[in-house]
């Protein structure tokens, strides 16, 4: 079967912090709130399952919520049991999205880079833009504890990249926000579009950015980027285009053709197609009942990686449609009908990127397959 990785949330929606933006305060109750961790039963199962299905790279991205709640033991369980299950010439790639709060401490960095995970930090830039939002349970901003995590971790040789969201506040400070990463010495950085729904009132949340800022933001940055050196640092979604301007295939599911990259595991075993989309309606199953190659392969998963094909007509006939494909589904669907056949929330934020972008965009891909122009592996 198609390889997909296994995206799995350990501790749930339970967190150490309380983001103003939080992605779960915009989400039903139902999803769980609360204390949230995953048995020692639905970690075996799940790593027993997927290891079994003898992928070349077996893929597992642990995520949240925050996932470092669950304690470090367990993630040396989880290593312990990809040992047992695996066999000589499988790979294992681990992955920690975190916010780090809990990694300033040599006994956890020490594990992360003996294990060769890698731990991508969020981080919303400089300290006044990090702060506004991102705050602890007693409404104190968290950025000095993040920068003596990323200092530790520095320390100990932990592979490490940034998740920067950009929302109505940061959007406007795109070279601030760039100057302050490289500056960092980090080479592989990942921007992500903050909307969401009011629940109460059904409006699109304050601290959301504009279509129209997020469309400035990206092309801000890819002339820094340009002037940077396509070569010399990694955005992951420019990453995406480069790879489709290359060889006509993306390697971020935002822009492909289906949803079909991953599958979530939650805390107790069950499964759906999309971190965006769990709810009863896309539930799979559960790890405990069903096998995992089974969920990843049914015809829910399927119907939900086909449902992004609904495009809307504007879609259709945009000239940028062949790099696009109308987007996330998500900034599709809370805005619409429940079979995403609406433009993109961000649409006028792409039109605007990918006409001021491609031409440069096929010029260096042109580069690199001439040779002219190389990519380190790790950018590649």
């Amino acid at each position: 079967m198609q390889p997909f990785t296994l995206l799995i949330k350990p501790s749930g929606s339970d967190c150490n912090l309380d983001c103003t933006y939080c992605f779960y305060k915009c989400r039903p109750s139902e999803i769980g709130h609360g204390r949230q961790r995953m048995s020692e039963e639905v970690l075996e199962k799940l790593v027993k399952d997927y290891m079994d299905l003898r992928f070349q790279l077996s893929g597992f991205a642990w995520q949240g919520g925050e996932p470092t709640l669950m304690g470090l033991d367990f993630f040396k369980r989880a290593v312990e049991m990809q040992k047992r299950y695996g066999v000589a010439g499988q790979e294992v790639g681990n992955s920690l999205q975190t916010n780090a709060i809990l990694l300033d401490n040599a006994e956890w960095c020490r594990f992360l880079q003996e294990s060769r995970f890698l731990v991508g930090v969020s981080i919303d830039g400089p300290k006044e833009l990090h702060d506004y939002y991102r705050l602890d349970l007693g409404g104190h901003g968290t950025w000095d504890r993040v920068m003596a995590a990323i200092r530790r971790m520095k320390e100990f040789g932990v592979e490490y990249n940034t998740l920067t969201l950009v929302n109505r506040l940061t959007a406007d400070h795109a070279d601030a926000i760039f100057d302050f990463l490289v500056g960092l010495g980090i080479r592989y950085l990942q921007f992500i579009p903050c909307v969401e729904v009011d629940l109460p009132s059904g409006q699109i949340a304050e601290f959301s950015v504009t279509p129209g800022q997020y469309g400035d933001f990206l092309c801000r940055v890819f002339d820094r980027w340009m002037a940077f050196g396509p070569e010399k640092l990694s955005i992951r979604d420019f990453d995406s285009i480069l790879s489709h301007c290359i060889g006509g295939r993306h390697t971020i599911c935002t822009f492909d053709r289906q949803c079909s990259q991953y599958i979530v595991i939650e805390h107790q075993g069950d499964v759906f197609p999309c971190d965006f989309f769990v709810e009863p309606k896309w539930r799979l199953g559960n790890i405990l009942e069903t096998p995992i190659e089974q969920l990843a392969a049914c015809e829910r998963k399927k119907a939900f990686a086909r449902m992004k094909t609904n495009l809307a007509n504007k879609c259709l006939v945009c000239r940028h449609l062949p790099v696009c494909r109308g987007g996330c589904m998500k900034d599709r669907a809370p805005f619409g009908a429940d079979d995403c056949g609406r433009e993109s929330y961000f649409c006028e934020s792409y039109r605007r990127f990918f006409d001021h972008a491609m031409p440069r965009f096929l010029q260096v891909a042109a580069q690199i397959r001439s040779g002219a122009l190389v990519r380190p592996a790790q950018l590649a």
